[in-house]
């Protein structure tokens, strides 16, 4: 019975100490009211200043919300793909252009293709017409510089469609500002020598001038000198190469297919598109072919894609 009446004893302290807390609350409650009312801060002298209204200077900040996570590569690809397909009917393309994979991290390992070595080419620039790739995207390239039309620059950028540019300086030194353009659009320019002259007919130091000095006229218009070239008409010799490497070329990209605003033309025997072929065509328009830049653009394009092709950026892999 005594540790019952113990019990009962801690009991009733508990319950007056409750209560004793219960008020210690409430005043605390009031008192905090009554600060919020008058704008004071709770803590500060009575009489002290109101705190400043939202909006004015010394407020707090409102908390963000949570950050939002940057979309993934699906997610791009998805509005990429909404984007152009508005822009494939404003352009008159008869499909919507397929959308190129992430590209990977780790560029593939480029070697010379079979038959278009030279002697001694052990560490000269690989020449190669199609990217080592099981990815069904093929590269489209342009070479020259002649045809400067300004409906390719609105087309190529809204379809968002990578291409990549080998330049002569004779053809684009009436208008390098076209080029900057391109660029500025996220075209790499690269090397298509000075005045596109037969190389292999030409001596060491003839060709230097050539390639050395076109890296020269790039970096000079577009601050970077290029890392690949390609020679005039795909032609070369061991001395193209030499002198290529000695003013910064790592690789020759030729070619596998040839875009035409009327046709294709195909180096392969069954004339066909393969994972990783590099596609050429040039700057040229009516006045050079049957049709204009964008012509070419809805062939090659449509080929493209019939195929189940869609077209990466070559400079992602090479």
């Amino acid at each position: 019975m005594q540790l019952v009446r113990q019990n009962e004893k801690s009991g009733g302290k508990r319950h007056r100490s409750g209560v004793v807390v219960l008020a210690a609350l409430l005043a605390a409650a009031v008192a905090s009211g009554c600060a919020a009312e008058t704008g004071g801060s709770g803590g500060g002298a009575p009489g002290a200043p109101a705190k400043p209204t939202a909006g004015r200077s010394g407020d707090a900040s409102p908390q963000a919300g949570p950050a939002r996570a940057p979309d993934t590569y699906a997610e791009k690809v998805r509005k990429k793909q909404a984007v152009r397909a508005v822009a494939a009917k404003k352009w008159g393309l008869a499909k919507v252009p397929l959308a190129a994979p992430e590209p990977p991290k780790v560029k593939p390992r480029i070697t010379t293709r079979k038959g278009f070595e030279v002697r001694n080419d052990k560490g000269l620039p690989p020449v190669f017409t199609t990217v080592p790739t099981k990815e069904r995207i093929v590269f489209l390239t342009m070479d020259d510089g002649a045809e400067k039309d300004p409906e390719l620059l609105r087309m190529m950028t809204e379809l968002d469609i990578p291409y990549s540019a080998f330049v002569s300086d004779y053809v684009i030194n009436d208008d390098y500002g076209y080029f900057k353009k391109m660029q500025q659009r996220g075209v790499t320019i690269s090397n298509h020598t000075l005045n596109h002259r037969y190389l292999p007919g030409l001596s060491h130091a003839e060709q230097k001038r050539e390639i050395c000095g076109q890296q020269e006229k790039i970096l000079k218009h577009y601050g970077k000198r290029p890392t690949l070239f390609r020679p005039p008409y795909g032609n070369y010799n061991r001395d193209t190469l030499v002198v290529a490497k000695s003013c910064g070329i790592t690789a020759v990209p030729l070619w596998s297919s040839e875009a035409f605003p009327d046709r294709m033309e195909w180096r392969e025997w069954d004339q066909d598109l393969h994972p990783g072929d590099i596609v050429l065509t040039h700057f040229r328009g009516k006045e050079d072919w049957k049709g204009s830049m964008p012509d070419m653009v809805r062939r090659v394009m449509k080929t493209i894609t019939d195929k189940g092709y869609a077209v990466a950026k070559l400079e992602d892999y090479v």
